[in-house]
């Protein structure tokens, strides 16, 4: 494997996305929904999430202005499937009283947050913050998570830290953009393939990963 498109292309090969989703993979993509499903998500199973989404949509309250005003003793019980729901009940809503003084509404947050706002947060991390820009936000952004990492370790290669590994893969894709639009046979751009690519490793590693052991052999890399 030389680059990340050899990578890309593997998996595409391989049948991943496997469950045809949404074009971004992510459900409910470039919504507010997006924001409270990657706070919910840290050290939680996606099916846990989706309890605590419920719980919220259910009572009307999956929308900026809801969570920014919402008692946090009342959002930490509708959350509370996710774990560590007192504090990610402090966080979240913190960010949605922010993201309300600072920018008025969530459409003009998606338009102009950076990603120095988003780090200076309390309790978003790198993934979290690249997750928001590129699933909710519908920037120009690569996420690597702990599977991106392990899978690439499985191929030797190893990084010094979270910027350059999401260098790699940004640089892989973007050399390769012509050949990632005639695999599709259309124009897509960096958005949807940066979505599609990190969904693309998170389903792989779901379904060939064992504790710290990753099934290769299928993609035919080297």
């Amino acid at each position: 494997m030389q680059s990340s498109y050899d990578l890309f292309k593997a998996l595409k090969d391989a049948g991943y996305i496997k469950e045809e989703r949404e074009e971004l993979w992510w459900p409910k993509s470039r919504t507010f929904e997006v924001i409270v499903g990657t706070v919910l998500t840290q050290q939680a199973k996606w099916e846990k999430v989706e309890i605590c989404l419920e719980n919220l949509r259910e009572r009307n309250l999956l929308d900026l202005d809801s969570i920014a005003s919402i008692d946090v003793s009342a959002l930490s019980l509708l959350i509370k499937p996710s774990g560590f729901y007192n504090n990610k009940a402090k966080n979240l809503k913190k960010l949605c009283q922010n993201i309300s003084e600072d920018f008025g509404s969530f459409e003009e947050f998606a338009l102009h947050v950076t990603k120095e706002w988003l780090l200076s947060q309390k309790g978003i991390g790198e993934e979290s913050c690249d997750s928001i820009l590129c699933y909710a936000c519908g920037q120009e952004t690569m996420v690597v998570d702990s599977y991106t990492n392990r899978l690439l370790t499985k191929f030797g290669y190893e990084f010094e830290s979270y910027s350059e590994l999401q260098e790699w893969l940004i640089q892989g894709i973007e050399s390769n953009y012509d050949k990632i639009n005639k695999l599709y046979k259309k124009e897509m751009d960096l958005n949807t393939i940066y979505a599609r690519f990190h969904g693309k490793i998170v389903e792989f590693c779901k379904e060939n990963m064992r504790g710290k052991n990753v099934n290769i052999d299928i993609l035919g890399l080297e």
